[in-house]
């Protein structure tokens, strides 16, 4: 897999309000009630990442979720990236 050019990535973001692009990766932070709430979700993404065999970098602290893709193997960000924030965006909804 190839990775996106930085026009295209600024392209696809559009649909991405949520995101942002820096340090070649594209990034979100959630904030949720607590940190069982949290944790939920990162369950949640932890079964969908595997079964899509990508796997997000996260950080964690209480209540806050913070997230980073990238496809390391094709060195940037490819649409396999914005598939999982798809799926992460339905999740949290």
């Amino acid at each position: 897999m190839n990775p996106l050019s930085e026009s295209e990535i600024q392209d696809a973001l559009k649909n991405y309000p949520n995101w942002e692009y820096a340090e070649n990766a594209i990034h979100t932070a959630l904030e949720f009630e607590n940190f069982k709430d949290a944790f939920s979700i990162m369950t949640r993404i932890a079964f969908e990442a595997e079964a899509m065999n990508h796997h997000p970098n996260w950080f964690n602290v209480y209540n806050r979720l913070e997230i980073s893709l990238s496809t390391h193997d094709a060195g940037g960000v490819t649409q396999l990236d914005f598939d999982m924030a798809a799926m992460i965006d339905s999740l949290v909804g």
